[in-house]
């Protein structure tokens, strides 16, 4: 039975070519790039020429970049950083509801230390409206983090109006673009950002290597302390193979960034409509179309969301029930609940995000095999009978 995968914003397959740059470091730059002698200077060229084209992809420069573990670190170094650094100017902060738990885990300890935080709202299709930031800001307010796209339901935010808001305040801003960045444009200039998250396991790079591009001239507080890599901002020796993979995975992003688009939103939306066309009382979440080219959220009334992941598991289909980092949780996604979804229809939610490497006539099988897994869970719900009735 072949095995479909549709969970790329979990993380996304290891491009061959980043695989095999990965391995040329692992037998040729294996030094430590803090020391001087040959081996060092190889491993730590592999690195200088990884941030330059992490940057890059960014329009960044790569001095500006500073590589960590995961894009749930650079969100967690941004927020802890940037708020204890600017803490003499305010300790006000500014972020969204439907933010990655990376941020707003982060802001309720700071909420302990002192801090204050507001959360903008959302409308229904999990946008944020500019105006909402503007009116949130007080003399106080000394850092702003939204993101720049939902990983869960999709929508993309109007990050530019945003950013221009803030800025003309002389605000500290931050945008986690952990789940845009490799997928759709991403120009910290064009965001008026100072910081952005990123990680390499959503455009086709390794685990365990993230990114956070930091302006330069912008204080933070180190990360981790202890040495001199990273300048001085995130201490321990590099994960050389992590980064230089990283590093091969922004390149190839950005030079197929539309071809990958043209590829997988056809797909897309082949399979929003034909589950659309074959399921009753079905509902997208998101933005219809302000949203990621390879996102599909919808929930399904009258069933469960991991009842639904487990069957078409069996069939050789792997999907995500929400957030990975919230898809054990029995509790419904904080996500659907802040763009109004009914606890009841959110437990039905299932979350298909596509990737380079499907095609239509894994789509189609798809599209043949959901349906009857629906009715047969609808037939064990007694929900679902007295709808009917």
């Amino acid at each position: 039975m072949e095995k479909i995968y549709l969970d790329h914003a979990s993380c996304t397959p290891t491009h061959p070519l980043v695989v095999d740059a990965m391995v040329d470091s692992i037998k040729n730059s294996y030094g430590n790039p803090s020391n001087l002698h040959h081996f060092g200077q190889v491993a730590g060229k592999a690195v200088t020429t990884a941030r330059g084209e992490v940057a890059s992809l960014i329009g960044a420069k790569a001095e500006e970049i500073i590589f960590t573990s995961s894009g749930s670190e650079a969100n967690n170094f941004a927020i802890r950083g940037l708020a204890t650094a600017n803490k003499k100017k305010g300790k006000h902060i500014i972020t969204s509801e439907i933010e990655h738990f990376s941020i707003l885990n982060p802001l309720k300890k700071l909420r302990k230390m002192g801090f204050e935080v507001t959360h903008v709202p959302v409308d229904k299709y999990g946008m944020i409206n500019p105006e909402d930031v503007a009116k949130a800001i007080t003399p106080e307010t000394a850092l702003v983090s939204i993101m720049h796209a939902n990983s869960e339901i999709g929508t993309i935010e109007p990050i530019e109006e945003i950013g221009k808001i803030v800025k003309e305040k002389g605000i500290t801003f931050h945008v986690d673009a952990v789940a845009s960045a490799g997928y759709i444009p991403v120009d910290v200039d064009a965001m008026m950002a100072d910081a952005v998250s990123l990680a390499g396991s959503q455009f086709y790079g390794p685990p365990g290597a993230g990114a956070l591009y930091l302006r330069e001239k912008t204080r933070i507080v180190p990360f981790i302390e202890g040495g001199v890599q990273e300048g001085g901002r995130r201490a321990g020796t590099e994960n050389i193979p992590g980064i230089v993979g990283m590093g091969k995975a922004a390149e190839l992003a950005k030079k197929e960034m539309d071809v990958r688009t043209e590829a997988i939103k056809p797909l897309r939306d082949k399979l929003l409509n034909g589950l659309m066309n074959s399921v009753d009382n079905i509902y997208l979440n998101g933005h219809p179309e302000k949203r990621l080219p390879n996102n599909i959220n919808i929930s399904i009334e009258y069933v469960e969301g991991e009842s639904i992941l487990l069957f078409l598991d069996m069939k050789g289909i792997a999907v995500s029930s929400g957030s990975a980092c919230t898809s054990r949780s029995l509790k419904s996604s904080h996500v659907l609940s802040a763009i109004g979804v009914e606890d009841a229809v959110a437990q039905g939610s299932i979350l298909f995000s596509l990737g380079i490497d499907n095609s239509e006539a894994q789509i189609e099988y798809v599209l043949e095999t959901v349906p009857p897994i629906i009715k047969r869970l609808r037939a064990m719900s007694p929900l679902y009978e007295d709808s009917q009735a």
